[in-house]
């Protein structure tokens, strides 16, 4: 039979006549946002923490201007910062968009898909951003917007990781999709994680913790986060643990399993050491929503991996007449 050659795998090592930079950008550009994400629910966490969500009384500027020198101190500082990254992020999307677009002969064909859904998210979250100011950080659009952070973790580490599988050797063992019977359980663990990620949101948003320790109101967030968390923390043990079972050339979805296992219990316990301290240790509470932006970006990481499309790319190796 007739051996048809066919368009090369998606590989930014591999010299290109044209684009060849581009493509070498790609997954260097989708790491630094899934860290820049990161950073960004993070320094989200601290403005809130430290009561500066209102420190820029104005948006998009802050006091009018695009550094405001004159009143800076801590809390304006966070709340400029902040809207700096997310800046910053909508840009680098933007260029992610133009590359995949530009590349799409040698790329995989979900990358423009998934970089253009990204575009419309972080849109999203600035209008958020946003509405989060005008309301006078109302606790609906304050959960929305940190909702809308974390999916665009959860996306762009998925990505991410989709491009790392989409250039592994055709030959390897990592490059096949895993098991039918592992598919379903990073989404599921996904959504349970993400559903607790949001309670915690809505319970921050409300200061609720804050009022049922030191007034008893308001404990029913607080249980509802806590309630969540069992079956969100037993849905990673139990990821974790059937990722000892996949075969042997899926080492990477059996480290990223085991690290979302560690991140889950290290977000029990700085979860158990913010309420000993009764929320009066900010870097505890910031380092509690940087752990759950991090097992999101994990987890994300893991589903990037476990769809079967990320196997498959229209540059296969071989096509058989």
């Amino acid at each position: 039979m007739a051996v048809a050659p066919a368009a090369q795998r998606f590989s930014p090592g591999r010299p290109s006549p044209e684009g060849g930079w581009a493509l070498r950008l790609v997954p260097l550009l989708t790491a630094h946002l899934v860290v820049a994400l990161v950073a960004l629910v993070a320094i989200g966490g601290a403005t809130r923490v430290m009561e500066a969500g209102l420190a820029c009384p104005d948006w998009p500027l802050c006091y009018g201007v695009l550094l405001p020198g004159r009143q800076m101190n801590l809390q304006v500082f966070l709340e400029w910062f902040h809207r700096l990254d997310a800046f910053l992020v909508g840009v680098a999307l933007l260029v992610l968009f133009g590359l995949a677009l530009r590349c799409r002969a040698r790329l995989p064909g979900w990358l423009p898909w998934s970089a253009g859904l990204a575009l419309v998210l972080v849109a999203v979250q600035g209008a958020l951003g946003a509405l989060t100011v005008l309301s006078q950080l109302a606790a609906a659009s304050v959960t929305l917007h940190l909702g809308a952070a974390l999916t665009l973790v959860l996306l762009l580490a998925a990505t991410h990781q989709g491009l790392e599988a989409d250039r592994e050797p055709a030959d390897d063992h990592a490059s096949k999709p895993p098991p039918i019977w592992w598919c379903p359980l990073p989404p599921l663990t996904v959504l349970l994680v993400g559903g607790q990620c949001l309670l915690g949101g809505a319970m921050a948003s409300r200061w609720a913790a804050d009022l049922c320790l030191q007034a008893g109101e308001g404990c029913r967030w607080l249980l509802l986060h806590r309630q969540a968390a069992y079956p969100a923390a037993l849905a990673v043990l139990l990821l974790a643990l059937t990722s000892l079972a996949l075969p042997a050339g899926h080492r990477r979805l059996r480290a990223l399993a085991l690290a979302a296992a560690v991140l889950v219990g290290l977000q029990v316990v700085l979860g158990v050491l913010t309420l000993r301290l009764q929320l009066a240790v900010p870097a505890v509470t910031v380092a509690h929503q940087l752990t759950a932006a991090l097992l999101v970006a994990v987890l994300g990481g893991l589903w990037g991996r476990s769809f079967p499309f990320a196997f498959v790319s229209a540059r296969s190796e071989v096509a058989h007449g």
